[in-house]
């Protein structure tokens, strides 16, 4: 990076290496070999496999198994439960994943999938059938739920959400080109285009290259996003050809689009990642590098994930950062927990696993998650007033002081984060699902490496959107099966 400026003591930097929850893999999807014989699974230790924790070493899901194991415990069972940290990116835990669970080598009781992989391990029958209430009880978010299962069945239960949302520098827009707060505080309005973000764009990228003082010294482009070939630019792209009415898929995973919904969705993705508002390090960015990238003042937007906002006050605070819902469709991200489908799991040991994932996602333990700064599956988290995160489950930051010292976020009057109920949880409901298939892997690769020749492939850039759309088409043609 061109020179780089460090805007305060940035503890936030290590939250840059983190993987965002809401990526999966973007490789081929592996073969469903027939299952080796497991070994019977003895003991009373439950395993959970998971990623990295984005809220820290001690985060807040270690603590909600800790919480359950106390309960264990309490009540003189013999079980407990331990998580597993599965190494690497998101793509390499899914390969991870399906190799341990057709093997039966593992010793996985629970495991933490993205939303996204639910279809292939359902199909697969890697996962066990759950009761339909462990994801549609009335609480749980609709679009959410819908992540929940495969083929009219459940097989998780929804456990931490993701959105896109969009992010910006106040001091950019008002205190540098002078935008009115009322202009600005309308971003937050439900008819908000990209049309009304692109002129903000226009109007702070005229300011910062006239601007003679050291207000926009580090400044390069208006916006920037996780445009890099990988899981990022499949959702980038998705939110995209969402806004322009493009579905890709039906709900049984059938590929059902239209060359007309693909030119408008091409269209709408050029749009969006034209120069000069595009950041140029966008295209071979991710989510730390495009955190960093607007910590430093490179860019006045930035378009990420909900755990953002509690490391990008931590840098900013209150005067520099603002956050809306993101204009157009936003991608669904999230993680759900499932019970592994091991036929040498005894009956005893499945129903534990199941207890185990009702408390890791029942109402105290998603408004813990809302309150460490994930995005809670739950509307009651965000809404209900008798809703709280209990002493023996609750993030130590949840305590902070409002202002949001020593890192936290600023927090209502209920101990949430102050920008949940108004703005994330708008987001969540009105979210855009990416396409639900058992094909997942294959899609995401076809899907990003024809978005990726739009920008690094100087034939493809000087063809026309219809003609990017037909190319477009036939790659997704040969991975998903047609309706």
């Amino acid at each position: 990076m061109k020179h780089p400026r460090i805007v305060r003591p940035l503890a936030w930097c290590a939250a840059l290496v983190l993987t965002a929850t809401a990526c999966s893999g973007e490789d081929e999807p592996a073969g469903h070999a027939g299952k080796a014989s497991a070994p019977p699974l003895t003991g009373t230790q439950l395993v959970i496999a998971t990623g990295v924790d984005v809220t820290g070493k001690n985060g807040i899901r270690k603590r909600l198994v800790d919480a359950w194991n106390e309960l264990q415990e309490k009540e003189n069972s013999p079980y407990r439960a331990r998580a597993v940290i599965l190494p690497g990116s998101a793509d390499l835990q899914r390969s991870q994943l399906l190799a341990a669970l057709q093997s039966g080598s593992a010793g996985y009781d629970v495991v933490n999938l993205d939303v996204t992989w639910v279809p292939e391990f359902a199909a697969a029958g890697l996962v066990r059938e759950l009761p339909r209430n462990y994801a549609d009880d009335g609480d749980v978010l609709a679009e959410v739920a819908a992540t929940a299962g495969w083929k009219g069945k459940v097989y998780s239960a929804p456990y931490n959400s993701d959105v896109g949302l969009l992010y910006y520098r106040r001091d950019y827009l008002v205190d540098g080109a002078g935008i009115d707060g009322k202009k600005l505080a309308a971003l937050a309005g439900k008819h908000t285009t990209w049309n009304d973000v692109a002129a903000l764009m226009d109007a702070v990228d005229a300011w910062a290259r006239a601007d003679k003082t050291d207000k926009s010294k580090n400044y390069r482009s208006a916006w920037t996003s996780q445009l890099g070939a990988y899981e990022g630019l499949t959702v980038n792209g998705t939110e995209a050809f969402a806004s322009a009415g493009a579905r890709l898929t039906d709900e049984d995973g059938d590929y059902t689009a239209s060359l007309r919904q693909l030119t408008k969705g091409v269209t709408e993705f050029r749009r969006r990642t034209e120069s000069p508002r595009t950041l140029d390090d966008a295209f071979e960015s991710d989510e730390a590098g495009t955190l960093k990238d607007f910590a430093e003042g490179r860019t006045a937007f930035l378009r990420h994930w909900p755990y953002a906002y509690r490391t990008l006050h931590a840098a900013l605070g209150n005067d520099k950062l603002g956050v809306v819902p993101l204009p157009g469709a936003a991608a669904l991200g999230g993680q759900n927990l499932a019970v592994a489908a091991n036929p040498a799991m005894p009956a005893a040991r499945v129903k534990k696993a199941q207890e185990l994932v009702a408390f890791l996602t029942d109402k105290t333990s998603e408004r813990c998650l809302l309150d460490a700064g994930f995005a809670a599956t739950r509307k009651s988290a965000y809404t209900d007033s008798g809703t709280s995160c209990d002493d023996h489950r609750a993030a130590p930051s949840a305590s902070a002081p409002s202002e949001g010292g020593g890192g936290d976020m600023p927090r209502d009057a209920f101990r949430r984060p102050l920008y949940a109920r108004d703005t994330l949880l708008p987001a969540l409901e009105a979210a855009a699902l990416r396409p639900r298939t058992p094909l997942y892997g294959a899609f995401t690769h076809a899907f990003t490496r024809e978005l990726s020749r739009l920008h690094n492939s100087a034939k493809a850039r000087s063809a026309s959107d219809e003609d990017a759309a037909k190319e477009l088409d036939a790659a997704l043609r040969k991975v998903l099966p047609s309706g």
